[in-house]
C-alpha cells in the first residue's frame, strides 16, 4: 500500500513538473520579448538578428552549412579534448555526450497527430476566409484586403523579404517594453484611431448596397 501511494505521489509530482515546465515554456517567449531577463533576451535577439543579417548577405544553403559546420567543429573539438583528458588521467568517464545520445529525441505519434490536426484547422480556416474575401461575400472586407495588398506593393518595392523580417525582429523586441512603460498613453491613442476607423467603416457600409444587405441580415 505504501509502495502504491509513493508511486502515485511520484507520478503526480512528475505530472506537476511537466505541467509547470510546459507553463514556463509557454511564458518564455513573452518573457523574452518583454526583457524579463535581459541576458537571455539579449542573446536571443542578437542571435536572431545575426541569423537574419547572414541570410541577407549569403544564401540560405551557405548560412545553414556554416552553422552546422561550426556546431560540428565545436562537438568534435570537445570530443577530442575529453578523450585526451581521459587518456592522460586514465579515467573511465566514457563518451562526453552519453546523456544526450541516450536521450529520446523521437516525436511521439500522438504529438505529431495533435500538431497536424491543429495545423489542418488553421489551414481550413484560412482557406475559408480567403474564399470569403476573394469571392466578395462582404464588399467592405474585400475592399479592406485590396487596400492592404495595394499598400504592400509599395512596401515590397522598398524592402525585400529579409529586410522586412529584420525590421520585424527589431520591432518584436523593441515595442513590448516601450508599450509596457507607456501603456496608458498608447492605449488612449489606439482607442482614438480605432474609433475613427470604425466611424469611417460605418459610413462606407451605409453607402455600399452589399454591406447594407449584410447589416440588415445581421
Amino acid at each position: 500500500m505504501d509502495t502504491q501511494s509513493s508511486q502515485i505521489s511520484s507520478s503526480q509530482g512528475f505530472t506537476d513538473g511537466q505541467n509547470s515546465a510546459a507553463k514556463e515554456s509557454k511564458l518564455s517567449v513573452n518573457d523574452l520579448i518583454h526583457w524579463r531577463d535581459p541576458k537571455k533576451s539579449g542573446v536571443v535577439f542578437g542571435l536572431s538578428l545575426l541569423l537574419l543579417l547572414s541570410l541577407a548577405a549569403f544564401s540560405v544553403i551557405s548560412v545553414v552549412s556554416y552553422m552546422l559546420l561550426a556546431l560540428l567543429c565545436v562537438t568534435i573539438t570537445f570530443r577530442i579534448y575529453k578523450s585526451v583528458v581521459q587518456a592522460v588521467q586514465k579515467s573511465t568517464e566514457g563518451h562526453p555526450f552519453r546523456e544526450l545520445i541516450e536521450k529520446d529525441v523521437t516525436i511521439p505519434p500522438e504529438t505529431f497527430r495533435k500538431h497536424v490536426d491543429t495545423s489542418l484547422t488553421h489551414i481550413n480556416r484560412a482557406l475559408k476566409q480567403m474564399s470569403r474575401l476573394f469571392l466578395v461575400e462582404d464588399l467592405v472586407d474585400s475592399l479592406k484586403l485590396a487596400v492592404v495588398m495595394w499598400m504592400l506593393t509599395y512596401v515590397g518595392a522598398v524592402f525585400n523579404g529579409i529586410t522586412i523580417l529584420i525590421l520585424a525582429d527589431i520591432l518584436l523586441f523593441a515595442i513590448p517594453p516601450v508599450y509596457e512603460k507607456n501603456k496608458t498613453q498608447i492605449d488612449h491613442y489606439i482607442d482614438l484611431v480605432r474609433t475613427q476607423v470604425n466611424n469611417t467603416i460605418a459610413k462606407l457600409q451605409e453607402k455600399l448596397p452589399g454591406a447594407m444587405k449584410r447589416s440588415k441580415t445581421e
